[in-house]
């Protein structure tokens, strides 16, 4: 279980993101909705440990495997297939695993591509796919969706769910969608003005 209490993230004086007690239980998914500037992207953030608190605690996030997609991913200078292979190494089985996560997301055709010189959306895709090597029990995702088209969108929240299942990872995801919110997640909390509201 990670529980955050008395958390107090503050930036130039202003309070981003305020949290008195908030849990999130063990192989159990969340839904972080809210506008921008809610202070969704600040607390996943936190529990990724890229920021620390101004103020407050955060337990039991101590020897987690980790694995966080921020709302811009990280596309290196190489093709599909090298970017998705950096996750490799913690993979069961190189060469396979790799080409089976660039089918998983729709990737396939795309294995020689300079990913510099994908659409926004197949650069996710790419990003999605190397999360999928990585055996993680913790998952953060910033808008994981968020430039991939309608269609695709729901063929990835299917591969989320599963890796999520098979990890028996604890998943917390930071959504506009409230369809996507209700899909994937056990729980839904909302944020506004960086507080926890009432749904």
């Amino acid at each position: 279980m990670i529980e955050l209490v008395g958390i107090k993230v503050l930036r130039k004086g202003k309070l981003i993101l305020g949290l008195d007690k908030l849990r999130f239980e063990d192989g159990q998914s969340y839904a972080l909705i809210g506008e921008n500037g809610s202070g969704k992207t600040t607390l996943l953030r936190l529990l990724a440990g890229i920021i620390q608190p101004s103020e407050g605690q955060i337990k039991g996030v101590e020897g987690l495997k980790l694995a966080y997609l921020p709302q811009k991913p990280y596309i290196f200078r190489m093709s599909v297939r090298e970017n998705v292979a950096l996750a490799a190494k913690d993979s069961f089985d190189g060469a396979k695993s790799v080409q089976e996560a660039i089918n998983l997301v729709g990737m396939q055709g795309f294995e020689k591509q300079e990913a510099e010189k994908l659409s926004g959306g197949e650069a996710q895709r790419v990003a999605i796919a190397r999360l999928l090597l990585v055996k993680a029990n913790l998952v953060l995702l910033d808008e994981p969706t968020a430039p991939i088209d309608v269609r695709g969108r729901e063929q990835i929240d299917v591969v989320i769910n599963e890796y999520v299942r098979n990890n028996e990872a604890t998943l917390i995801f930071a959504t506009h969608s409230l369809e996507q919110a209700l899909k994937l997640a056990d729980r839904v909390i909302k944020l506004e003005d960086g507080i926890q509201q009432a749904i």
